[in-house]
């Protein structure tokens, strides 16, 4: 029996990211930067951060982090 795959949309809020204070894990600039804004979490390239960023709501990081560190996006 195959899967039933369910496509859902949610709807990201239009947030001000102008004055939002960026995080870096690294001293280097242009490394990948976070920062938490009106209860979202907004995620950028440093080295290209005219680009606009991905929000995940707290949930959403909540399982990236955890992905993260179980090691479920290594490339290697």
């Amino acid at each position: 029996m195959a899967e039933r795959t369910t496509t859902s949309t949610v709807t990201r809020p239009d947030l001000d990211l102008t004055n939002a204070r960026w995080q870096s894990g690294t001293q280097e600039m242009g490394g990948v930067e976070i920062a938490f804004v009106e209860g979202y979490i907004a995620m950028r390239n440093g080295r290209t951060p005219e680009i606009p960023a991905v929000i995940f709501s707290p949930g959403e990081w909540n399982a990236f982090v955890l992905g993260a560190r179980n090691g479920r996006f290594d490339l290697t």
